[in-house]
């Protein structure tokens, strides 16, 4: 069984954070840092230590290194229409509901696969967020994530047509826009203790660029994570030290204002991008695959795998970005990285969930070996 972590209060995170950077503080110091009263501190360190946040004297925190996705966490609606479409008219459907968002999706697929994960990100104090909580609490820590109730929780509305074609999808995004720096400040300590970072585009564009240079100035591993072609003018214009981009075709063309028509401009867009200061650099293409390279160890073009029935789509392409930082951390080749994100982008094209249930750290292993 998963462990669901105990929430805490804003003076028992407070607490946290003071001992976080002087284990050594005394319960006086606490006290009057906070301008509450030695007992009252007292209490809280008690209760810390109950929930296991604390494990003693010099409070030793009870935590690794965590991954840190930030961005999107919504509700994706689907309307399949049963029959063929008519505008202007009631349409019979069948509805589905699923937590989605890019930061959400991948944050998941990491806590499937056993990595720590915090998720950054805003939300409503509604329906829709109670419902994404409950799908993603297993998997990953949720305190992290600031409600504002005069807002809507993020969602995606797609109709499709009998054969499973986009008729048209409507987004609310808005929330997203109080993903300030200001916001990601208030968790400064917990960036900056990171094993990762992880960001979609649907922060704005000063968000991704605080993040950048916070994460060059720590030294801490940041990875970007396009979520459409009409976003990507969010990316910062210094690029420099961001650990990797993983980006499909269209993203691509539409950032670099070309065509993507064989498998040298592929090559030549891959190292476009790692021109621009980036050091690992992944383009998708689809059913032709994936290529992947840096400097060092050159360019890859690894193939996609020949899938038996597609299901659903969505999801595939945070399947694919989670295996590729799973399996990187994990310290394996660039060929390697990109076979993980093919071989778990197909699982969940094969799959009726966004996020496939059956994921672990041995199944993706397993798979791996199975499909060499």
């Amino acid at each position: 069984m998963s462990f669901v972590p105990e929430k805490m209060n804003e003076k028992e995170q407070l607490i946290l954070d003071l001992i976080r950077k002087n284990p050594y503080v005394s319960q006086q110091e606490l006290a009057e840092t906070l301008g509450l009263s030695r007992p009252s501190v007292a209490n809280m360190i008690s209760g810390l230590t109950k929930k296991g946040k604390i494990l003693g004297r010099a409070y030793i925190l009870s935590e690794s290194q965590h991954v840190i996705c930030i961005g999107g966490a919504n509700i994706d609606r689907k309307f399949h229409v049963k029959d063929k479409a008519q505008l202007g008219t009631s349409n019979p459907i069948y509805a589905t509901q699923n937590a989605g968002g890019v930061a959400r999706n991948i944050a998941e697929n990491l806590g499937r696969l056993g990595m720590e994960v915090d998720l950054i990100s805003t939300s409503g104090d509604d329906k829709d967020w109670s419902f994404i909580e409950e799908a993603s609490s297993l998997y990953m820590n949720l305190e992290t994530v600031t409600q504002f109730p005069e807002r809507s929780t993020g969602s995606y509305t797609a109709v499709l047509d009998s054969n499973g074609e986009l008729i048209i999808a409507l987004a609310d995004m808005e929330v997203y826009e109080a993903i300030t720096p200001e916001l990601l400040l208030k968790h400064d300590v917990l960036l900056s203790q990171a094993k990762c970072i992880v960001a979609d585009l649907n922060c704005p564009n000063e968000t991704i660029q605080f993040l950048c240079h916070f994460a060059k100035s720590h030294d801490i591993p940041m990875v970007l994570i396009p979520v459409s072609s009409p976003k990507m003018n969010r990316l910062p214009d210094n690029l420099d030290g961001v650990s990797w981009l993983i980006t499909n075709r269209d993203e691509s063309e539409s950032y670099f204002h070309t065509e993507i028509e064989n498998e040298e401009d592929w090559k030549q867009t891959l190292e476009n991008w790692l021109s621009l200061g980036i050091s690992n650099v992944i383009i998708t293409n689809g059913k032709n695959g994936s290529m992947i390279g840096n400097k060092k160890e050159g360019i890859f073009h690894v193939p996609s795998f020949e899938l038996k029935e597609i299901i659903d789509v969505t999801g595939a392409g945070d399947a694919f970005s989670s295996a590729v930082i799973y399996t990187w951390l994990e310290g394996k080749s660039l060929p390697e990285i990109a076979k993980a994100g093919n071989i778990n982008a197909a699982k969940t094209l094969e799959s009726p969930y966004t996020v496939r249930q059956d994921l672990s750290a041995e199944k993706l292993l397993k798979d791996m070996e199975e499909l060499s």
